[in-house]
């Protein structure tokens, strides 16, 4: 029997194999995206390639750990609180709809659980109740599905490279919905939740359903801007819509990408603008709160 056991863990988008000793002392590890295994010193290479064996795909590069970039440092020096990179997708909109979410919980409760309370009746549970249709109704929670649909779909692409944050606060209550930096360069991603309605782009405006035309154009070219200077670097602002039963382009832009939900994963094939150094440099300023400040 090995000495060793491999253990699965995943964080912060990577897939990882550890390989331990029967104490738990860790001797190497397997990233997956990268198809590098770290050996530590002193670990006998032959036995670690062993143990893993069942799990390598491809070709892989053995190695000791590389030295750990500016970057790096940077990342692991920040306090928890200035890492951008725990942020949900639409982590405002979470705050929020769980505020407006306290009463109808609490009446819900009440009602079922204290047949005498007054202030609250089996009703507030009814769709005919106005506190139903408050918490149900309530256009926020179809912006936080359509967020949640394109960051779930962004980060699927962090196994080609990408890195993904969600949610970024700007000055001024503004917020960036998701940032994408990979090998296609950097893109600022704005959500359009369409919910099979038609979706009609004249830029600037955009207009959903029956809804008033709203600048959405701009307002992606906005939050590009203010990300370029966060980073120095180069935003390409993204408009993802999400759902549409119907995509119009009367006068499509140049520079703004506008993509449903579902092409989103088209991004993985394209690249030759970031190398992998230069992302990972990039995601460590654009994760750090204070980055953002100045904007």
């Amino acid at each position: 029997m090995s000495r060793l056991r491999v253990t699965p863990t995943r964080g912060q988008g990577r897939d990882r194999l550890y390989v331990s000793l029967r104490d738990g002392t860790t001797v190497a590890w397997y990233d997956k995206d990268t198809g590098r295994v770290s050996v530590l010193s002193g670990a006998g290479r032959d036995e670690v390639l062993s143990a893993l064996a069942p799990y390598l795909t491809g070709e892989v590069t053995v190695g000791p750990p590389r030295v750990p970039t500016s970057a790096d440092l940077d990342r692991l020096s920040l306090h928890p609180d200035d890492d951008l990179a725990p942020n949900r997708p639409g982590e405002a909109l979470h705050a929020e709809l769980a505020a407006l979410d306290a009463p109808w919980t609490a009446g819900a409760a009440r009602s079922s659980g204290s047949s005498g309370f007054s202030g609250f009746s089996g009703s507030s549970s009814s769709p005919s109740s106005p506190l139903w249709r408050r918490w149900h109704q309530d256009p926020r929670q179809a912006e936080l599905l359509a967020q949640e649909t394109v960051g779930d779909r962004l980060d699927g692409l962090e196994g080609a490279g990408w890195r993904v944050l969600h949610s970024i606060p700007l000055p001024g209550a503004a917020r960036i919905d998701h940032l994408a930096i990979g090998p296609a360069g950097v893109l600022a991603v704005r959500t359009l939740p369409a919910r099979k309605r038609r979706v009609g782009v004249d830029d600037p405006l955009v207009r959903v359903g029956r809804a008033a035309p709203a600048p959405h154009l701009r307002w992606a070219r906005r939050a590009a801007e203010r990300a370029s200077r966060a980073l120095a670097a180069d935003v390409r602002p993204v408009l993802a819509v999400v759902e549409p039963g119907r995509l119009d382009a009367l006068s499509a832009p140049a520079d703004v990408r506008i993509l449903r939900d579902t092409e989103l994963a088209s991004l993985a094939s394209l690249g030759g603008v970031l190398k992998p150094a230069d992302i990972e440099s990039l995601y460590a300023t654009a994760r750090d709160r204070h980055s953002w400040l100045r904007v």
